[in-house]
């Protein structure tokens, strides 16, 4: 008898990293699907708990220079329970992005809700997108811990940058703990909306976008947003454009 024949759920799990067609044992799961679903439920809740290793990532990002500041949230449970204290720069911490000299693009390094996910993406996709921003000036890499999306906002006016691509770690689910997202916003400044910013997600190694792909698409959002003056709705993605590696044109919104 065929593997198929056997399971005829075989053929769809190898389609999807989804839990389906698990079985059962009597009313219950089996116990090896009961005991994987623990284990990813673990990881994901190690993934949001857990407190970024800033000394690791310091390290792990030379020779680029670092600059580390705290959003308003003083500690992780705090952050959890209060997102707007997220978005914003703690007391006295403007005060250390001061005296930087102005930049095309500036990278915000933020915790959000993986920190298992900056350990493990966010040098690799800083290294890899450099050397495609030939031409440009790049701010020293601003680490942000207890940190969500908006921060970037308040950290680039401060820098004076044209341009943030902040990285975060985004919320883990039961497949993938560690997905990384980016997001990049022209004339960053407190108040922006979400549709003056472009993001591209699903960023790691276990089937997701991989680097080198991330960095193309950053580095090509980037030299158009520099180009254009404007991040979000108004810029779409050209694929055709990266994948020939040249510049442009962007598609018109609404495409």
């Amino acid at each position: 008898m065929s593997d198929l024949a056997k399971d005829p759920w075989a053929k769809l799990r190898a389609a999807t990293p989804a839990r389906i067609g698990l079985g059962r044992a009597g009313a219950a799961q089996p116990t090896k699907a009961t005991l994987d679903f623990q284990f990813a439920h673990a990881r994901a809740r190690d993934a949001v708990h857990s407190e970024l290793d800033v000394d690791a990532l310091t390290a792990e990002l030379k020779p680029l220079g670092t600059i580390q500041v705290a959003s308003a949230a003083p500690d992780r449970v705090t952050y959890l329970r209060r997102p707007d204290l997220g978005r914003t720069l703690g007391q006295g911490e403007a005060g250390k992005l001061t005296g930087q000299s102005p930049c095309d693009v500036a990278f915000v390094v933020a915790d959000g809700l993986s920190s298992t996910a900056m350990q493990s993406h966010a040098s690799p996709v800083i290294h890899h997108t450099l050397p495609k921003l030939q031409g440009l000036t790049v701010g020293p890499v601003i680490i942000a811990t207890q940190a969500r999306v908006a921060i970037g906002d308040e950290i680039g006016a401060a820098l004076g940058a044209k341009l943030t691509v902040l990285l975060v770690g985004e919320r883990p689910g039961l497949t993938v703990a560690d997905s990384l997202g980016a997001y990049l916003t022209y004339a960053p400044t407190p108040g922006t909306r979400d549709s003056a910013r472009n993001c591209l997600s699903n960023i790691h190694m276990q089937g997701g976008m991989d680097y080198e792909t991330a960095a193309t698409k950053i580095a090509w959002l980037c030299r158009e947003a520099l180009r254009r003056g404007l991040t979000g709705t108004g810029l779409k993605e050209n694929a055709a454009a990266i994948a020939r590696g040249d510049s442009g044109p962007a598609l018109p919104s609404g495409l």
